[in-house]
């Protein structure tokens, strides 16, 4: 697990693009925080960095939303988890057949749905409540624990 500062919405935004180059079909994000912590903006980042057709907005109110590639990669797939009851109503929103195929990114999705990929990355967000500045730690899944995940880490940070 590594903590990282990222000073302002621009950076998060940022930090998610080099991300996102960093991602491979099959891969999951679980992003976790409070309202305004920066999981949206961290997933309009990443979705430029894998690539997508946008605009990439929250998705409370629809559960999920597919944005094709634009480059040939993999669609990203971007759920916002708060809203869901349980397991049983993740399970309706069949994930599972899209993500061998997918970069997949859950807000609120702590809780429910490690079970999907062994390959996945956990990012918290925290807000400074008196300035824009958000802490985001990282742990690395599968083939992104350890080194894989330092090094992702690392390249977050370069300038960011």
């Amino acid at each position: 697990m590594t903590s990282i500062s990222l000073p302002t919405p621009e950076s998060t935004r940022e930090a998610g693009r080099r991300l996102g180059e960093a991602l491979r079909a099959g891969d999951l994000v679980v992003l976790t925080g409070g309202l305004g912590a920066g999981k949206t903006t961290m997933t309009q980042g990443l979705a430029d960095g894998v690539g997508v057709r946008g605009p990439i907005t929250s998705p409370t109110f629809v559960i999920a939303r597919v944005h094709p590639s634009l480059v040939g990669g993999p669609a990203l797939v971007h759920v916002d988890a708060y809203r869901l009851g349980g397991a049983a109503e993740l399970d309706d929103l069949d994930l599972d057949t899209d993500l061998t195929d997918s970069v997949t990114v859950v807000e609120w999705g702590s809780g429910l749905v490690e079970d999907l990929s062994e390959d996945r990355l956990e990012i918290t967000l925290a807000a400074d409540p008196e300035t824009e500045a958000r802490t985001l730690t990282l742990t690395g899944r599968g083939r992104w624990a350890g080194a894989p995940a330092d090094a992702l880490v690392r390249s977050l940070t370069a300038e960011v």
